[in-house]
This record gives C-alpha cells, sequence and structure tokens, in this order.
C-alpha cells in the first residue's frame, strides 16, 4: 500500500480556490466526497482554515490515515475545536505511549460491564422521563429532552453527583461542548464559555476526590479518573483530568444524536419496527449499526503527516494536515452496495471492516483513535429502541423532518417532536 519515498512523484489534484473553508462549512458532509469524485481520485488538496490540507475518503485512505507510523494526532486538530469539542490536553491529542496509557484508562472505565450498568442507568432515566411527558401532555421536542435524561444517567453513573436544581445547567454545558463546537459566532463563544464553566467544575470535583472530600465508588468514572496516573506515574494536574472525565460525559450526552436518528429512521422506514418488536436476534444491533452508517454525525477527523512519505506515488510532506471524510467513507460505493439505501439487513450478512465502518473513527479502539464510547453509543441507543418500539406509545406530528446537513452535528431541523405520549410498560 505504501511505497518507500522518492524524489519523483505524481502531482496531488488540488483546488483552485484560495482557501475552501467556506465552501466545507457550506456543504460540510459531502465536501470532501463530491470533490473526490470531481478529481477522479481518493484525495486531493485545498487550503482550509488558510492551511494546505490533504482531504482524503474511502477505506483505503482510511487504512492509511490510521497507520501511527504515518500519522500524528499533536497539535492536529483546530484551535477551535480544541477549545470546545476535546478541551487541552486530552487523550485525542496524544500518540505513542502517552496516549496508549492514557487509553487503557478508558478502555477499563468503558468496559462491558461498566456499560451494562450505564445502559441499566439509562433505562431508569427513560421510564422517568416518559412518565413526566405522559403527565404534562402536548408535544416533546425528543433532542434537547434526551440532552437532560443522558446527563442524569450518566453522572449518576460515573460518581459524580449533581443536585436537581442544576441538572438543567450541567445538560446545557455538556451540550454545548459537541452541539456548538462548530456553531458560527455566538453559538461558538457559548461552546467555550461552556467548557470554561464546566472544566471549572469538575477539576473541582477531581480535587475533592483526591482531597478525600468527595467519596466515589471505587469503580466509577470519576474515581479511576481522579486515580489515574499517566505514562510518567504521576496524576494527571486536575484540568486534565477534568478533560478526561468530560471526555466520558459529553460522550455519552452525544449519543442523544444517534437516538434522534434512530427515532427519524424508525418514522421513515416503519418497515424496521416489525423486526424491532419481534426482538429477531441480531436485528437491533444490525439497526444501530445502520443508523450510524447512514445518518451523518461529524463530518471528518483530522491529523498530521509524522514524517514525509509517498503513497500510490502521492508526496505527503511532513507536518501536513490531513482530514479523513467520516460520513463519505460510510458511504462509499466501492465498500457498500446500494450505499445511499437504508438497510439494516446489510450488517446481519457482512459484519462492517475496520475501515469501510468508521462512525466513530477506524482500525481498533485498544489501541489507535477509534473512540471508546463506541459500546456506550451502540447500548444506549439500543435502549432508547426499547423504549421507542416497546415501551411508549406516541404520534409524530406534523414537522420538519427533513436532516439539517449544515447543521454539526446532524439532527432533523426540528429536533423530532413526538405527542400523546403514553408509558406502556
Amino acid at each position: 500500500m505504501t511505497r518507500a519515498a522518492s524524489n519523483s512523484h505524481q502531482p496531488m489534484p488540488s483546488e483552485s480556490q484560495l482557501d475552501s473553508t467556506i465552501a466545507l462549512l457550506a456543504n460540510p458532509y459531502s465536501f470532501i466526497t463530491e470533490r473526490c469524485n470531481r478529481h477522479g481520485s481518493e484525495l486531493f488538496t485545498a487550503r482550509i482554515m488558510l492551511q494546505p490540507t490533504i482531504c482524503m475518503s474511502g477505506p483505503r485512505a482510511a487504512q492509511l490515515f490510521y497507520d501511527a507510523r504515518r500519522f500524528t494526532r499533536v497539535s492536529a486538530a483546530p484551535e477551535p475545536l480544541r477549545a470546545t469539542l476535546f478541551g487541552d490536553g486530552g487523550v485525542q491529542t496524544l500518540d505513542g505511549e502517552p496516549h496508549k496509557i492514557r487509553k487503557g484508562l478508558f478502555m477499563a472505565v468503558l468496559g462491558p460491564d461498566r456499560v451494562a450498568a450505564l445502559a441499566d442507568r439509562c433505562a431508569q432515566e427513560w421510564h422517568r422521563h416518559a412518565e413526566a411527558w405522559a403527565r404534562q401532555g402536548g408535544q416533546v421536542v425528543l433532542y434537547p429532552a434526551l440532552h437532560t435524561l443522558l446527563t442524569a444517567a450518566v453522572c449518576d453513573w460515573a460518581g459524580v453527583p449533581v443536585p436537581p436544581d442544576e441538572l438543567p445547567t450541567r445538560a446545557e454545558q455538556l451540550t454545548a461542548l459537541f452541539d456548538r463546537a462548530a456553531a458560527k459566532g455566538a453559538g461558538h463563544l457559548q461552546s467555550r464559555r461552556a467548557r470554561k464553566h464546566a472544566e471549572d467544575w469538575i477539576s473541582g470535583l477531581i480535587e475533592d476526590i483526591r482531597g478525600g472530600r468527595l467519596e466515589t465508588p471505587p469503580d466509577s468514572a470519576a474515581a479511576r479518573v481522579a486515580q489515574h496516573r499517566d505514562a510518567d506515574g504521576s496524576l494527571m494536574p486536575p484540568r486534565v483530568a477534568a478533560v478526561e472525565l468530560l471526555n466520558v460525559l459529553r460522550p455519552t450526552v452525544a449519543v442523544s444524536v444517534f437516538i434522534v436518528q434512530a427515532a427519524h429512521a424508525l418514522h421513515v422506514y416503519p418497515e424496521c419496527r416489525l423486526p424491532l418488536q419481534k426482538a429477531e436476534p441480531g436485528y437491533a444491533d444490525a439497526f444501530v449499526d445502520e443508523v450510524r452508517r447512514y445518518y451523518p454525525f461529524f463530518p471528518a477527523v483530522v491529523a498530521r503527516v509524522r514524517d514525509d512519505f509517498e503513497w500510490e506515488g502521492y508526496h505527503f510532506p511532513k507536518g501536513r494536515r490531513v482530514m479523513l471524510d467520516l460520513h463519505g467513507t460510510n458511504r462509499d460505493p466501492r465498500a457498500w452496495r446500494d450505499p445511499d439505501v437504508f438497510r439494516p439487513e446489510r450488517f446481519r450478512d457482512t459484519p462492517p471492516g475496520l475501515y469501510n465502518f468508521i462512525p466513530q473513527g477506524g482500525d481498533v479502539a485498544a489501541t489507535h483513535h477509534r473512540c471508546p464510547g463506541e459500546g456506550v453509543a451502540k447500548a444506549l441507543t439500543k435502549v432508547a429502541l426499547d423504549f421507542l418500539v416497546q415501551r411508549l406509545r406516541y404520534r409524530v406530528p406534523e414537522q420538519d423532518l427533513r436532516l439539517n446537513l449544515k447543521r454539526l452535528p446532524c439532527i432533523p431541523h426540528d429536533g423530532f417532536v413526538i405527542e400523546a405520549v403514553e408509558l406502556l410498560a
């Protein structure tokens, strides 16, 4: 796949605009795919945020992108994302042994038994919130309602105390970290403020745990993060520990995106309800995977070239930023039959690969930059499906159900409204 560097290489297809940032923001989920198709190539170069950037799409490009010998995540993420979505010093910005040791923390925190406990806690919150929805009557906008539901569940599970009167504020802060990170103007500034307030909150909690002023279960995420020692044997600074605990809380609340997309799919493709109602073996997993493949979440991930190398005759210079197309790879016709058709059965026929199915990154989570919370996303979306299909009766009133493809992350324009909610069991 790779070739030794040489002095001769073919020119990489290139965008003609001085800077393509506006074009990317106008069409975030299709920008890379459309231009790859236009150039007849798996990659091209463009200026993004005034930096030369190699944009790539497809399974072969994903396999290259996740070669740790070729790419590094250090200083790769643009500053606006570091200041909102990721935070400074988090696992996403590490490589090598420091990344391996820090990633081990997340693999322990998010092991199968702990994910099952989180799913159980989430089911309790679904029941409690559904009862409230039924009592209050009227309409429920599912997307924002899920933020409070998931915040209550994950904070309790993680050993992070949140008094009831603080729950709306904490849910708003955690949501702003992912829901407004890529927003323009005031929305992005709100995300930056939310990052500061959330880190202040969690830093204080870390210091209270370390100082013995707050007792948390020893296997809880809060306790494990507070006591984790990095590759050099030292505890993380409180601010970095806060970033990492938020890297457990934030992505869990962000599962609200997958859940709303799953609810949308149930409505648009009602034929999928019957095998879910019958609890056909493996179908719920296949449905959730197809939601994650078919619907867009975030459009791309970034890295930097570690050292000069050549691939397929193209030169990758040291330090060059590289952007991998996530949504386009999940819809790549070279890897998927009928990629633009929603068909959960495809996942019952053939298990997904490490590089053609990358809604939350590629390769293996334990050792690479695939999201360690993928199991959480699947488990909590399956809990939601159980309620939406088996335990709730509701109507979907007239609303704008089109997907907002200019919004990051992508949800239906009206947030998916339901009404006449009745809890069946």
